[in-house]
């Protein structure tokens, strides 16, 4: 293992150290693992994939309501509110497992 000058105070230190010991510079930026990898871009997929759904579904609740009765446009209305609903609530307890997975396989400082 070499050994290195840290930039501030000329402390010989550990080329694999990320911070001087002496007086706390950083030396290296912690970088984040493969598996930690994944779930970071795993949580950034399921936000559009779940962003897209939100909007496809909403958008194509509306056709065809020019052909409905009132009745029915009111069911329908119920209807992609209760399913909006469900895709919002999806969408925040996704958020929350994965954002506690991408949290948990930050890299160590």
């Amino acid at each position: 293992m070499a050994l290195i000058n840290c930039p501030e105070c000329k402390t010989e230190v550990s080329e694999s150290a990320l911070k001087c010991p002496k007086c706390g510079v950083q030396l290296k930026k912690p970088t984040r693992s493969t598996f930690g990898k994944i779930i970071k871009w795993s949580f950034i997929i399921f936000n559009v994939f779940m962003l897209i759904w939100l909007i496809a579904g909403t958008g194509s609740a509306t056709q065809g309501m020019e052909n409905m009765n009132e009745a029915q446009r009111s069911g329908a209305a119920i209807g992609t509110g209760i399913g909006a609903f469900l895709i919002i609530m999806l969408w925040a307890l996704g958020d929350v497992i994965l954002g506690l997975l991408v949290f948990f396989t930050r890299p160590k400082s």
